[in-house]
């Protein structure tokens, strides 16, 4: 008896912590945030929501994350449940491409600008309290204004001359904790002219600058393939117009004693974006070129892009990189935002992973050694899947709501309560999760409301006549533009609903309804591949031969046998739209290579093919 009213106790005892674990375990990409709407294009008479140039800072054991044009930004305890922040005081403009850098105390923010701008500094950010550190930031030495830029053609600018700025600028602290001296520098730069640039900074009230400006990198798009502009590393427009890459986002990362100057390149139009790093011994340099570049890169699936971001510790000690993926619907800077784990390997490479990026994760209760670990193995069930609607616009039609293309979407006749869009899975499958992505198709004007908010059901179904809840927002006040929600507990369903309930836009319109889960069966087949290396050292062509039942296939590669951090990924239809190969255009010209090919499906994930060696020509 005694010992049946202990594990009675133990049983009840164990209660509260189940409980504490409905708030989400997991997250997709993109981030799950209040995107703000944007009044860039007004002209055109839409606003659509976007977010690009993400900083994210852990600040007094909480998380703060920094983007463009947001007129605020948002805190977490967690990475995973993000609310928004309204600051009491903001920089006389909204801020783009923020700098973010905290001492342990105090946080400190600053704006991209042309002209000198304030530094705000704050201890509690989550309370909306912010202070001057300094009113004017003062002018770097040498750097011209607007309207002096103007008189000088083609970048060439005077002997001893600047670009005005700082834009895109980076403040970095080199902290006593980590063998530092605590002395400050900034970096900035966002041109397809310039180079990036950085100085010594002394913080103190008015602040000034110490020393010269260095003078830092180019780019240098005929050895470095992944730094050619355009899809894919084209190095054109659509139209075939040839144009110059664009380098930005400069970020300082300290590790090891050593320094990472990290950017994005070659620009966030296209779904090639990626962080490319360079180290050092010293902040100020001089910096070598990683020959692993780039450390962040995500050209396929529904996320795109990992450019133009930050580089942080949680407080587990984990690393992530932040990046900026592509949407481009509205406007060709119409963006999101997306992180990807990562960290160093044991002499020092940086490296992010994002193999299966935007698909379902885990977000780390502690130290994790392999990034790759936290993948769910959650696939997408809606891809592909058959789906009808209670009314449709046009050609916008249901099926283009399951393509995993957030570029095309489905478009309801009314923007009305209870308009629905139905998938069938096909067969009844276990899912986990559903993230509902909403497009802003001629969305209106949205310059002054406040009270923008998402709601919808999601339901679910065996048999298409008995339904359920799988996750109810009906009485959300938080706009969701690109909901996750996880099920308390996973389904067996062969049909998801969304319900729709209020949206600000003044049409309903999704770009996917994905639905997350797995399958019974055996994984994939093993996939064979072949790899040729172009007589331009920046490409290689990968041949895959196909296997059955395959959703789609990971190319991997890197530096050595297992270092395969760099992937592409392509659904297994793409595959054979393009023969069933694929060129990857984003090798240094000199560097050795290995590749290796994966195939996977809801079943899981195939055993990796033979890692083969792609040498240097």
């Amino acid at each position: 008896m005694r010992t049946t009213i202990l594990t009675a106790l133990a049983a009840l005892i164990a209660l509260p912590a189940f409980a504490q674990e409905a708030r989400p375990r997991t997250w997709a990409n993109p981030v799950d945030v209040d995107y703000k709407y944007n009044f860039e294009q007004t002209h055109r008479g839409i606003s659509y929501r976007t977010g690009a140039d993400p900083v994210i800072v852990l600040h007094r054991d909480r998380y703060f994350l920094f983007q463009t044009l947001a007129d605020g930004y948002w805190t977490s305890p967690d990475l995973l449940d993000w609310t928004y922040v309204q600051p009491n005081r903001w920089p006389f403009e909204s801020n783009v491409a923020p700098a973010a850098r905290s001492d342990g105390e105090r946080l400190y923010l600053m704006q991209s600008a042309f002209e000198p701008r304030p530094v705000l500094v704050s201890e509690h950010p989550e309370t909306g309290q912010w202070e001057w550190h300094t009113r004017i930031l003062p002018p770097v030495p040498g750097a011209l204004t607007r309207s002096e830029e103007g008189a000088y053609a083609d970048g060439a600018l005077p002997e001893g001359k600047l670009p005005p700025g700082p834009w895109d600028p980076d403040l970095f602290i080199d902290m006593p904790e980590s063998g530092g001296d605590g002395r400050w520098y900034l970096y900035w730069g966002s041109s397809n002219v310039h180079p990036l640039y950085a100085v010594e900074v002394d913080p103190t009230p008015p602040m000034r600058f110490i020393g010269d400006v260095v003078k830092l990198h180019v780019l240098h798009p005929d050895r470095h393939g992944w730094e050619r502009f355009g899809q894919d590393h084209s190095g054109a427009l659509p139209d075939g117009t040839a144009i110059a890459p664009y380098m930005e986002g400069a970020w300082m990362t300290k590790h090891g004693g050593r320094y990472y100057l990290q950017y994005g390149a070659p620009g966030t139009e296209f779904n090639a974006y990626a962080n490319g790093v360079y180290v050092s011994d010293s902040p100020l340099g001089p910096f070598e070129y990683a020959p692993y570049n780039p450390i962040s890169y995500k050209p396929g699936g529904f996320v795109e892009g990992a450019g133009h971001g930050s580089t942080f510790q949680d407080r587990h000690g984990n690393w992530w990189n932040t990046g900026t993926p592509w949407i481009g619907h509205n406007w060709t800077f119409e963006r999101r935002i997306a992180m990807f784990p990562g960290g160093f390997t044991p002499d020092g490479q940086m490296h992010f992973t994002s193999r299966f990026g935007d698909y379902p994760h885990r977000m780390p209760d502690g130290p994790v050694s392999d990034p790759e670990s936290l993948f769910t193995g959650w696939f997408p069930l809606s891809y592909r899947a058959a789906a009808t609607a209670s009314s449709t616009r046009g050609e916008f039609g249901a099926d283009r709501a399951t393509d995993e293309n957030p570029r095309t979407f489905w478009v309801a006749d009314r923007n009305e309560a209870g308009q629905t869009l139905t998938l069938d899975l096909g067969a009844v499958k276990r899912v986990h999760a559903v993230q509902v992505n909403y497009a802003d198709h001629e969305a209106g004007i949205y310059a002054e409301r406040r009270d923008i908010r998402t709601r919808f059901r999601i339901l679910w179904s065996a048999d298409g006549q008995d339904w359920r809840v799988f996750a109810d927002l009906s009485d959300s006040d938080r706009d969701r533009p690109n909901a996750y929600l996880e099920g308390e507990t996973p389904v067996d369903a062969r049909f998801i609903r969304y319900e729709h309930g209020e949206i600000a836009g003044a049409n309903l319109a999704i770009g996917d309804l994905r639905v997350f889960g797995t399958v019974e069966g055996p994984a994939p087949a093993r996939p064979e591949a072949t790899v040729t290396r172009g007589e331009d050292q920046r490409n290689a062509l990968v041949r895959i031969r196909p296997v059955e039942g395959a959703l789609g296939y990971n190319v991997r590669w890197g530096t050595a046998p297992d270092r395969l951090f760099l992937t592409y990924q392509i659904y297994a239809d793409d595959l054979t739209a393009a023969q069933d190969q694929l060129e990857i255009r984003a090798l240094n010209v000199g560097v050795h290579y290995w590749f290796a090919v994966e195939a996977f499906s809801p079943a899981g994930v195939s055993a990796l093919d033979e890692v083969v060696a792609v040498p240097a020509r």
